[in-house]
């Protein structure tokens, strides 16, 4: 099954608003043959709490200017790990310890990554 043409779009102004705050190791995962939580995950990389926070400002700016709205924001205080879902999307933006310990894209490794 391919990616619906809303999750196309999610991804594609989410990683251009990550990419704009130097977001790093910027992952997509389509995961829509193996779980029903969602179609694709965005997972990325900040260096400190700041810059992961100004990743999760702009992706969630830039996608509500393109008239998506987020469902839920998690974990945007602590900043170790927020987690924002769009419809099918959703982004995990990761400090680099929490992202290796959580290791999503082993967890996932049966989903198929797709071009950033």
């Amino acid at each position: 099954m391919a990616l619906s043409n809303d999750a196309e779009k999610i991804i594609e102004t989410g990683v251009k608003a990550l990419s704009d705050k130097k977001a790093e190791n910027i992952k997509v995962i389509d995961i829509s043959q193996i779980s029903v939580i969602a179609d694709a995950l965005v997972i990325a990389s900040g260096n400190n709490r700041k810059q992961i926070q100004a990743m999760s400002d702009e992706t969630d700016d830039k996608l509500s200017l393109a008239g998506y709205e987020h469902y839920c924001i998690e974990g945007y205080d602590n900043a170790n790990w927020i987690l924002i879902g769009y419809n099918d999307v959703i982004f995990h933006l990761f400090d680099k310890e929490s992202r290796e310990f959580y290791n999503l894209e082993r967890l996932y490794r049966d989903g198929k990554v797709i071009e950033a």
